[in-house]
């Protein structure tokens, strides 16, 4: 019966209490954007995993030639990596006898241009523009110190900041027991933090996230004796070398390890994100 057709006699009904919010619902009235936080931060996490290359661990892949490739980019992934610094090495050894004067010039504005044909290249073909992107500020923003300072080394500059960087924050993160390897992992599998109650799970992920804190350590070590020996070219062959040639067994060791402490969806010892509790 309508409140147009509800007798003047007849007892007003109570109205019905509205449900009780969920408790997400709650907290989120409680702090406004604390989930949104949360679900971002997951989300965030679990974007760089993918970048980093641990995907096709959670999907189950196996390693392979193929799932390693995709990992990194694929063919055009690889040579984006590789070329600029190639051509940047073979440009400066080339003409720093020849044309001493046009040598720094011409060997850093190569990268450059080779950056802005990738970048064509990919929308050309309507695929993602970011990694061309961040590729082509990376070779112009090397270009700029170098040319400003004269000095071909500095054009490296850039890359020892960012082996600086990332090899500090994943050291520290690890000493103070929240591996960022393990972040990034554990929202990958759906597992978000309750890796940390696991003692074999949190181990296994610190241990991993110091060996790639060891990688970005290594390179600087390798590269600034060459750096403040202004050995450009010895320096470039070494960036390159530590590059690809270093990130892919690691990322293979890491891909195994992630792979044995979570195991394929289906198979036997997988439990759900949920299943372990305080």
């Amino acid at each position: 019966m309508t409140d147009a057709q509800q007798s003047p006699d007849e007892p007003e009904a109570e109205p019905k209490p509205d449900p009780e919010p969920s408790e997400a619902a709650a907290a989120s009235a409680g702090t406004g954007t604390g989930p949104a936080v949360s679900e971002t931060f997951a989300e965030g996490m679990a974007a760089a995993a993918r970048r980093a290359g641990f995907a096709p661990a959670a999907d189950g892949e196996p390693v392979n030639g193929h799932a390693l490739l995709a990992a990194m980019g694929g063919i055009r992934g690889l040579v984006e990596a590789v070329l600029p610094g190639l051509v940047f090495l073979v440009v400066y050894t080339l003409t720093r006898r020849t044309i001493p004067d046009q040598s720094l010039v011409l060997s850093l504005i190569a990268p450059v241009v080779i950056g802005v044909v990738f970048l064509i290249l990919r929308r050309a073909v309507r695929q993602t523009v970011t990694p061309a992107i961040g590729g082509l500020f990376g070779a112009g923003f090397s270009a700029v110190l170098a040319l400003f300072s004269g000095n071909a080394a500095d054009a490296f500059l850039p890359g020892f900041w960012t082996n600086g960087v990332y090899g500090a924050v994943l050291l520290v993160s690890a000493l103070v027991g929240w591996p960022v390897l393990g972040l990034a992992v554990g929202f990958l599998m759906n597992d978000g933090i309750t890796w940390r109650d696991d003692p074999s799970k949190r181990r296994v992920l610190t241990v991993l996230t110091l060996c790639w804190a060891a990688l970005f350590a290594l390179r600087l070590i390798v590269q600034l004796p060459l750096y403040f020996a202004d050995n450009v070219e010895w320096l470039g062959a070494a960036k390159l070398i530590m590059g690809i040639p270093l990130y892919a067994p690691l990322l293979v060791v890491s891909w195994l390890v992630v792979r044995s402490i979570y195991p394929a969806p289906g198979s036997a010892g997988t439990t759900s994100a949920g299943a372990s509790e305080d």
